[in-house]
């Protein structure tokens, strides 16, 4: 027994420095886990800083389209624009007088046919005299040849309706011209920026990605300003088409309906 004592003391007397080392390998493990955290967490919350950091402001549309017309030049991108302008005044004016010409044809219609009823011929007149638009002017016209027949009305119908269509047509050939000549001129415009960009490439006797890269960026600025314009000219000029066929045809249909009428007045007179 005292054999066994003595063993666990001897035990104990050796085995004392190892476990106070384990400890203290313990009690340092957790300091040093500690001071990672904690500089763990300050690197987080400290805010971040970078050298030679620039933060630009957003830029407004109108700002970037300024800079974008003066990189790709005044020289083409004028044009350009002028063509733009052009293009819009010709097409409001259009549009404005395309909505002004149109006619409501079936109350234009029942007045004549009252006013045939009513007071003749003079007082038909008078309604459509009165009556701004291109339906209205044809009428007046029919309504003059009405004494010497209704061939002669519908004749007269027919070659007047001619020139009311051709009023109505007025200014968008010019629209066209301006629909083509913009993409040409932003195609030219970057065809002479490639020849410069390459001028500028065999004058630095080396190809540097830079210069071509910015080259052909600045070339290809006029033909996508010319493309622009032209979209948007293009839809312009499609509204007032579809409005011009608009108004032909109830010019047409109106006319029909007239020398109906007429025919009908001279039957029952």
């Amino acid at each position: 027994m005292k054999k066994l004592i003595a063993l666990f003391m001897l035990s104990g007397i050796l085995l004392s420095p190892v476990i106070s080392k384990a400890q203290d390998a313990d009690q340092d493990s957790a300091e040093n886990d500690t001071t990672e955290i904690v500089e763990a967490v300050e690197a987080d919350t400290a805010p971040a800083i970078v050298d030679d950091e620039i933060i630009e402001e957003d830029k407004s549309f109108h700002q970037v389209i300024k800079d974008k017309f003066i990189e790709g030049g005044t020289t083409f991108m004028s044009p350009v624009l002028i063509c733009l302008i052009l293009g819009l005044a010709v097409s409001l004016e259009r549009i404005v007088t395309l909505n002004l010409s149109t006619t409501n044809t079936k109350k234009l219609l029942a007045k004549v046919e009252e006013a045939l009823e009513q007071g003749g011929i003079e007082a038909a007149k008078d309604v459509t005299k009165s009556t701004k638009g291109p339906v209205a002017s044809i009428f007046t016209q029919g309504l003059m040849r009405y004494s010497e027949g209704i061939e002669m009305v519908e004749k007269s119908i027919i070659a007047y309706g001619s020139v009311e269509m051709g009023r109505l047509e007025k200014g968008l050939v010019w629209i066209s011209l301006f629909i083509s000549l913009a993409p040409m001129l932003g195609f030219m415009g970057t065809v002479i920026g490639m020849i410069e960009a390459f001028d500028a490439i065999q004058a630095a006797g080396d190809i540097s990605p830079s210069l071509v890269a910015g080259g052909i960026k600045v070339a290809l600025l006029t033909t996508v300003a010319g493309l622009i314009v032209a979209i948007i000219l293009q839809l312009f000029y499609n509204y007032c088409v579809a409005k011009i066929d608009s108004l032909v045809n109830d010019m047409e249909d109106a006319s029909i309906t007239l020398v109906d009428i007429l025919v009908k007045h001279k039957l029952t007179k």
